[in-house]
């Protein structure tokens, strides 16, 4: 006969949450955000605010002896009106920094956004539950990483042991941020996302500000960045830029000299990766916008066409070929002065040989199989050799 664990209820707080910037009190519970405050207020853009709301890398974090974990949580879920509805987001468990479990939501709001008009809809919902059993009788660091791609309130937190935040264990704070491709859109849960993948590889306590839609170089951003102490920081930009056609040449470059001086206003000395984008076929050489191509949606499939003109290169539209070279000049202009900033070309996380393996499935987007290439490439050319996140060598070694 099965029987209910005598649970204990631990008061969500700030310290069991890792990878947030900031934490709001809401009627329901604790709300992780990935931008601060003060960037928020300076955002007009509600794709920006759905994107920091979705807790992409952040986790709860604690150490118990609990055998049983159960999460209350309120979620929000996205869906595209005429498209069939989208995968529940998942729940990944660690122990003791393994992977452990895997569990989906239940319950919550429903977000119903028109690709005509980019307007949305909200149905409410009620407050779910996650739950975690079988877990080793001892004490562990368990760790429970948030959907990437499902706004999350945390509700409650029940165990049958008690808990207390997970303890430091001296590990690096690697600061990314990108745009959704590193936010995680189509990796199949929160650790298969790229920088996910990576961190774990790496050793390393990930803060993903990867933003679906909004690596723009804004400066709030690159504030937020500047005042959140870290150890290893990467900037992987471009593809945002083109396929939002929001800046040309001219202000491209200056752009990321502003982005990148901030930075390195709270952070003069911290190895800084700059990543260029990846191969993304229909911006190689084609312009931004882009636009869903409406015969693909007459057949309820998501995809994406570059609407811009090549006619237009020349004056100074921009493609990823150009943002890359762009990318790269600036690396090799400032190296003089700064010699802990790096450069990776984003065609060696993912080329055009990869593309004809695993295509993009919407044209701009990576799979779950393609997260996970990006993933252990970028662990292997910036965590490992003489790569730039490498841990330095100690005397003796």
């Amino acid at each position: 006969m099965h029987t209910e664990p005598d649970w204990i209820t631990t008061p969500l707080t700030a310290d069991l949450l890792r990878g947030a910037l900031d934490v709001e009190r809401t009627e329901h519970g604790l709300f992780p955000h990935r931008l601060p405050a003060r960037a928020r207020a300076q955002n007009t853009d509600a794709q920006l605010a759905m994107a920091e709301a979705q807790p992409s890398g952040v986790r709860l974090a604690f150490r118990t002896a609990a055998t049983a974990v159960e999460l209350d949580i309120l979620r929000t879920k996205r869906d595209y009106s005429g498209f069939p509805p989208r995968p529940d987001g998942q729940y990944d468990l660690l122990v003791d920094g393994r992977p452990a479990g895997q569990a989906p939501a239940n319950g919550g709001n429903v977000l119903t956004i028109d690709l005509a008009t980019w307007s949305g809809t909200v149905t409410d919902g009620p407050v779910g539950t996650v739950r975690f059993t079988d877990l080793p009788a001892r004490e562990k660091d368990v760790e429970i990483w948030l959907p990437h791609n499902e706004t999350t309130e945390l509700v409650a937190l029940r165990t049958d042991a008690p808990v207390q935040p997970a303890p430091d264990r001296g590990r690096r704070v690697w600061l990314h941020h990108g745009s959704s491709i590193s936010h995680g859109t189509d990796a199949a849960s929160p650790t298969g996302v790229w920088p996910a993948v990576a961190a774990l590889q790496g050793g390393v306590e990930l803060i993903n500000l990867g933003l679906g839609g909004s690596a723009m170089l804004d400066p709030f951003t690159a504030r937020a960045m500047r005042d959140t102490p870290a150890d290893l920081i990467s900037v992987k930009m471009g593809i945002n830029i083109v396929n939002q056609d929001v800046m040309r040449r001219r202000a491209f470059g200056p752009a990321l000299h502003g982005f990148l001086d901030t930075i390195r206003e709270g952070h003069p000395d911290t190895p800084l990766l700059l990543v260029s984008p990846i191969h993304c076929a229909i911006h190689e050489t084609t312009p931004g916008p882009t636009a869903p191509d409406l015969s693909a949606v007459g057949e309820g499939r998501l995809l994406f066409s570059a609407m811009g003109d090549p006619a237009e290169i020349p004056t100074g539209k921009l493609t990823l070929g150009v943002v890359r070279e762009e990318m790269a000049r600036i690396v090799h202009q400032r190296a003089a002065e700064d010699p802990h900033l790096h450069y990776l070309d984003g065609l060696d996380l993912y080329g055009e040989t990869d593309a004809a393996e695993l295509p993009l499935p919407d044209r701009v987007h990576p799979d779950a199989a393609t997260h996970r290439r990006i993933g252990e490439r970028f662990a292997e050319r910036a965590f490992t050799g003489k790569g730039p996140f490498a841990e330095p060598a100690r005397p003796g070694d």
